[in-house]
Parts: C-alpha cells; structure tokens; sequence
C-alpha cells in the first residue's frame, strides 16, 4: 500500500520549470503565496527535497511570477484594458500611419489636379513620376526659383500664359529628366526648351560650352539664337551660332560659351578637327528631331551625341512630326525620358483652314495661282515648290506679272538666304517662293496664306510647310494643288486635313492609302503658263519697255 500510494500521489512534485505554463494555469492563486518571498516557500518543504529542489523552485516562482502577471491582465474584464505605456506605443505607431495617409491623399488630390489641367489642354503624357504642370509662368518663380530677369524677359515678349507644351515640357526639364516632345507647329517648341535651359545654367560660365541645340538649318539654327539671347537679355550668357568664320577665329578652349547652336554639319567638323571639347554639356537639345533623324544626318548627330559625354547629360528632343522609329531612336539614347505629345501625334494645326485645288497639269497650276493673286492677294504669301530649278522658274514668271516675290533655295550663298529672309520679313517682298529648306521651324510673324505649287513629298513636309502659318494662336490659310500624278497620295494628306478638323470631299477619303516613301514625281511640264518660245518674247518685250522707259526719263531729266 506504501507503494501504491506514494505511486499515487508521486505526481505531486513535478518539474516546475518545466511545466511552469501549466502550473500557473491549474494552480490555485492565493495571495499569501503569490506575495510571499521564494525562500519561505523552500524552508516549508521538507529538508530531504531541500537540496534537490531548492534552484528549480526559486526559478519556477519568478516565473510563476511573471506568469500571473501575464495571466492577470488576461483576466476577466481586464482582457480588453491597456497600459498607459501600451496606449502611447499605440499611438506613436498611428501617428506615421496618418502621416502617410494624409501625405497619400494629398498626392492623389494633385494627380487628379494634373489630370485635369493636362485633359483641359490636351496634354498626354507617359513615364513614371511626371512632374505637375504650370498653371502659369509664375509657378517657375514659386516651384523653381526661376530668377527675375527671365520673367520681365517673358513678360516684354509678349508670353502671357504659357502653351500646352510650355506647361508640360519646361517641368519635365527643370526636374532634371529627359523629353521627347511632339506639338503642333507655331506651338511655342523654342521657348519650351530654352526657358529651362537658362534657368538650369543659371548664371555665366568659363568652364567651357554648357548646353548645346542642333537644328537642321542654317536659318533655323540663326532664328533660335535670336530667340536665346531674347530670353537671356540681363544676363550675360555667352551664345554661339556656330559658322564658318567661328570654326576658324573662334578659340573654344579660351574664349568663353555657354550654349552653342549648329546644324550637324558643322558641328561634327569641329568635332573631328578638335576644335572644341563637348565634355561639359550638361544640355543637348535636337531641335525638329525627325529631320535630323534621317539617314543623311543620323551619323552626324551620332558623332556629336558621343562627343557629349557628360554622364548627367539631360536630352531632350522636339517636332512637330514624330515617328513612330524617331521615338525607338530616342530611346536608345534617352534615360527614363517623359513623352509629351500635345493634342494628335502628327497632326496640323487647327487654327488654318486648309484647302486642295485640282490642276490637272503643271500648267494648270500656274493659271490657277495667277488667278488666286488677282482675285485677292493678301500678302505675305509663302510658295513651297519641289527643286530649287522650279524655283528659279516660277520666280521669274511672277516677276513678270509685276509681284513683289523673293526666292530662297539651296543653290543661294548665306547672306542671299539671310537678305531674302529679312526682304520677306521685313515687307519688302510679298510673296517668299521656297523649297524645303525653310519648312521647318522658321517663325514668320502674320503670314496669311502658304501654297503648295507642288504637292509635298510625305504627310510629314506638307504638316511642317502649311505650319509656317496659323502660328501662336493666328488663323491661316494653306492651298495645295495637286494633278493627276498626285492623286495617287492624295489620301495621306486628306488624313491629316480631316484629324485637324478640316472638311474633305468624300470621294477622297474613300480612295485606296498608298504608302509612300517619298513621292517625289518627275515634273516634267514646266511651271510656265505656255511655251517656253511665247515666254520668252514676253520676257523680252517686258524688258524693252522697261528700258524704253527708262531712256525717255532720263531724255527728260537731261531736258531739265
């Protein structure tokens, strides 16, 4: 029975440490025990288990303790109670929560802000964190610190709310990131790209060339110069329109430049005669970026794009037409670039309303020219013809018909361009005839009327030459004639005149869309009225008037 019974009751001492968990759920909380000093606890157990049992039990009541202290905040009512301490941890953890969400939902209401503001002006935009556009050209001062001499400059100009690309493009660039941007010509592209450029460079440097534009003519490079140092008037930038007569005087290695402004050509040539170091430039700008991306000028700017080899480089490129392989062009280049395109990727603008005559011949063209001038001519106007030989032609033909014309074509020097170009601005002449070489870019203020005597080679030329009106807000008018040989294209032109909000004749819109490369017909008649024999005595009765004139006025100067 000894036995039995101490096997019975053996389970009275149990390791406490081990079973501590248990022990202080099952046991009996009495508040002598549970106040009571460890060492009583072991005096009141036998002196034999004394020495066995004294460690374990005096670690198993401290955790007993701690136990109980546990249990007893999990008792009963007191489940849901909290600590002062536990309240206060609880709220320095809410207090970052808020913080976020209250910094969550102020981004989400300025994203909803952006998205109107963009939506109001038809502004689309892709990249990953786009910078808010301006609500106006005080924001520059109030966002980015933009110093005051660029705003009076800004405000003497005549810029009073800034346009789709402005608002758009001038962020992207002061945040430091890459474009490339796609607006409808006369749109502001220039001032969209040099107002941050100027405010990123901030003051006159020595420290070599800083900022670079490539355009793809001479007279385009000469008017964004012009347009530069407008905007940098009150303070002293150094800028550089790279010529012939800079490439050979020029010292770019003493003689201080901040932005320099070239065509490839000529930039590249300075680069391989190492007549300048492009180390430095921490802006590169292509400015009509689709025409400088063909193939005859795409190692040139290849050449120039290595030579600029600064690593925190921002480039940035800009059009009126964008391409869908301009864009993958760009973006081997381009580092986390923001895409802005304003209103329909390659279309016109809206402000001109634009017309298609039927000629049926070279000829024809001519007549129907003569007759649009004698109707109503409302100068200036601007002629766009196919090869500088059709220019030569048709100005001479209008010489005849007693018209103030100019002409400017690639076969011109330099200062025969800038003269005609100055003529035509100037008023002295009222109808510019031009090739392609001014197509792109250039800003004549108030021309009313542009005529394409021969129809355009792509849906890209005919949207940069109708652009060279309708500029900044103004209306205008484009007229393109076409014959039988163009008929074939006339669909891709119909497209951009009917995305633009021009009224097309149906029978056009239903004709088959040939892709072009480049339609360029031979032109075989000339842009004569008649035989070139019945021109001719014209020409030459015209001059013996003239002459005979002349000789009677002198007869009477001599007489008096």
């Amino acid at each position: 029975m000894a036995e039995g019974a101490s096997f019975l009751f053996g389970g009275i001492h149990f390791n406490r440490r081990k079973f501590a968990t248990d022990f202080s759920r099952f046991q009996a909380k009495k508040k002598d025990i549970s106040n009571s000093n460890p060492v009583e606890i072991a005096e009141a157990e036998p002196e034999e288990e004394e020495e066995k049992e004294e460690e374990p039990v005096a670690v198993s009541v401290k955790k007993r303790k701690r136990k109980a202290e546990v249990s007893e905040s999990g008792d009963g009512i007191s489940l849901f109670k909290k600590s002062k301490s536990a309240k206060a941890a609880k709220k320095d953890k809410e207090k970052p929560a808020k913080a976020r969400a209250k910094q969550k939902k102020k981004i989400n209401r300025q994203l909803e802000r952006d998205a109107i503001l963009r939506k109001k002006h038809n502004v689309h935009v892709s990249g990953n964190n786009i910078p808010s556009p301006l609500e106006n050209f005080s924001q520059l001062r109030s966002r980015f610190g933009c110093e005051e001499y660029l705003l009076r400059n800004l405000a003497e100009l005549g810029f009073e709310e800034p346009t789709p690309i402005q608002r758009q493009a001038i962020p992207v660039l002061l945040s430091g990131r890459e474009c490339f941007a796609c607006a409808p010509t006369g749109s502001g592209k220039t001032l969209a790209f040099v107002v941050p450029m100027l405010m990123k460079l901030k003051h006159a440097s020595k420290d070599g060339i800083r900022a670079v534009i490539l355009c793809p003519t001479r007279e385009l490079a000469a008017q964004t110069t012009r347009e530069c140092k407008k905007l940098a008037k009150g303070n002293k930038f150094y800028i550089k329109l790279m010529t012939k007569e800079l490439v050979r005087s020029f010292d770019f290695s003493k003689d201080p430049c901040d932005v320099l402004i070239s065509t490839p050509q000529r930039l590249r040539m300075a680069i391989k005669k190492k007549k300048l170091n492009l180390s430095r430039v921490e802006y590169l700008v292509l400015d009509e970026s689709d025409k400088l991306f063909e193939l005859g000028l795409l190692k040139q700017i290849d050449s120039v794009v290595k030579a600029c080899s600064n690593p925190s480089i921002v480039r940035s490129l800009f059009s009126a037409t964008l391409p869908d392989f301009v864009e993958d062009l760009a973006r081997t280049i381009m580092h986390d670039a923001v895409r802005v395109i304003i209103g329909r990727k390659n279309t016109a603008s809206e402000t001109i309303k634009q017309k298609l005559v039927y000629a049926g011949s070279e000829q024809g063209k001519f007549l129907a020219l003569r007759q649009s001038f004698t109707e109503s001519l409302n100068p200036p106007v601007l002629i766009f013809v196919q090869s500088k030989e059709r220019a030569k032609e048709l100005y001479g033909e209008l010489l005849c018909e007693n018209i103030r014309v100019g002409a400017i074509h690639s076969d011109m020097s330099q200062s025969e361009r800038e003269n005609a170009v100055d003529d035509f601005r100037a008023g002295k002449t009222w109808v510019l005839i031009a090739t392609d070489v001014i197509a792109r870019g250039m800003d004549f203020k108030g021309i009313n009327c542009v005529i394409n005597y021969d129809f355009p080679d792509s849906s890209a030329a005919y949207i940069h030459r109708i652009g060279r009106c309708g500029r900044a807000g103004r209306s205008g008018e484009a007229i393109t004639f076409y014959t039988d040989d163009d008929i074939p294209f006339l669909r891709n032109i119909a497209n951009v005149m009917a995305s633009s909000g021009c009224e097309v004749p149906s029978w056009i819109m239903v004709l088959p869309k040939k892709k072009w490369r480049k339609h360029r017909p031979g032109r075989g008649g000339s842009v004569l009225a008649g035989p070139k024999d019945d021109v001719k005595k014209k020409w030459t009765k015209k001059k013996a008037k003239k002459s005979q004139k002349t000789n009677l006025d002198e007869g009477e100067d001599e007489q008096e």
